[in-house]
C-alpha cells in the first residue's frame, strides 16, 4: 500500500475534528480527509438501521478517497456500526474511538474503577463496558450520560459557571465510586479538559479519546509499514454535508486552527 495515501476520518458532525488535531500533532507527516454529517447530525436520536445506512454511505465515500486507513470519529457511530466499516473497509484498517479509549482506560486504571462520560446513545448502548471488560472482564465501569456538554461546548462555554456546575452535577455519583480513570467518551469533551480536570481532581486520570486514537493510529501505521514519510507540505481536506451558519467558528475552535476551504458533498 502507498504509504502516502491519505488517513479517512469521519464523524455525524464536527465533534471528530478533535481526533484530526490529535493526529495532525502526532502524525505530522500525514495527509487526512474528514468528513462531517452535517447536514444529518445528531444521530443520537436516530435509529440504529439508519445510522447504519449513513455510516455506510460515509465509508463508501471515503474509500473512494484511496484511503488507507479509516478512523471512526464518533462514539455513536463506532458503538452501533463499526462493523458495517469493518465490512466495507476488507484489507483497510479501521480505528475507532471506543477502542482507543477503552484500551487507554484499562491501562490507566490501576486496580481502581473505571469512569465513562457520554452522550446518552453511547452511553445506553453500553460500548465501552463491553469493550473495557472484554480487555479487563474484572474492572468496575460506571456510566454517566452528559447530554447538555455537547450544547455547552459548540455554545463555547468551555469555563463558565453553568457548565462547571453542570459538571459537577452529572460527576457527582461517577466520583463517589472512588474511579481511577475517567473517559471522555464523546469528541466533544476534550474542550473541556481543564475545566472537567478541576471537578475530578488530581487523583482521577482524564482518558482523552482523540489523544488515544491518535496514538493507536501512529502504532498500527508503523506496524503495516504504511506511516508517511513524506517530508513537503501536508495536505488537508474537510468535507461536509451542509455548511451551517456557525459551522466555520465552531469547527476552528475544535481544530484549533483555520480549516481552509470547506467542500460540501450532495447526496
Amino acid at each position: 500500500m502507498d504509504s502516502s495515501r491519505p488517513i479517512g476520518v469521519f464523524d455525524s458532525g464536527i465533534g471528530g475534528l478533535t481526533v484530526v488535531r490529535a493526529l495532525m500533532e502526532r502524525l505530522p507527516l500525514e495527509r487526512i480527509v474528514y468528513f462531517g454529517d452535517t447536514a444529518r447530525v445528531p444521530y443520537g436520536v436516530k435509529s440504529v438501521a439508519t445510522i447504519e445506512h449513513f455510516t455506510a454511505q460515509i465509508t463508501e465515500f471515503l474509500l473512494q478517497q484511496d484511503v488507507k486507513m479509516l478512523i471512526v470519529a464518533c462514539n455513536t457511530m463506532a458503538a452501533v456500526a463499526a462493523d458495517v466499516v469493518r465490512r466495507l473497509a476488507r484489507d483497510i484498517p479501521v480505528l475507532d474511538v471506543i477502542e482507543a479509549g477503552a484500551h487507554a482506560a484499562v491501562a490507566e486504571s490501576n486496580g481502581r474503577g473505571i469512569g465513562v462520560i457520554g452522550t446518552p446513545t453511547t452511553i445506553n448502548s453500553n460500548a465501552y463496558a463491553r469493550r473495557i471488560h472484554a480487555l479487563d472482564p474484572g474492572v468496575r465501569v460506571y456510566s454517566q450520560a452528559c447530554p447538555l456538554f455537547v450544547p455547552l461546548v459548540e455554545e463555547g462555554w468551555l469555563d463558565h459557571p453553568v457548565t462547571r456546575l453542570t459538571a459537577q452535577e452529572y460527576l457527582k455519583p461517577v466520583l463517589a465510586e472512588e474511579v481511577g480513570s475517567l473517559v471522555l467518551g464523546c469528541t466533544h469533551y476534550p474542550l473541556l479538559k481543564p475545566l472537567l480536570r478541576d471537578v475530578v481532581g488530581p487523583g482521577v486520570r482524564l482518558v482523552d479519546s482523540a489523544i488515544t486514537t491518535a496514538e493507536l493510529a501512529a502504532a498500527k501505521l508503523l506496524e503495516l509499514g504504511i506511516a508517511s514519510t513524506h517530508a513537503g507540505p501536508t495536505a488537508y481536506r474537510f468535507v461536509v454535508t451542509d455548511v451551517p451558519l456557525r459551522f466555520q467558528t465552531i469547527g476552528e475552535r475544535f481544530l484549533g486552527r483555520s480549516l481552509g476551504t470547506v467542500e460540501k458533498v450532495e447526496w
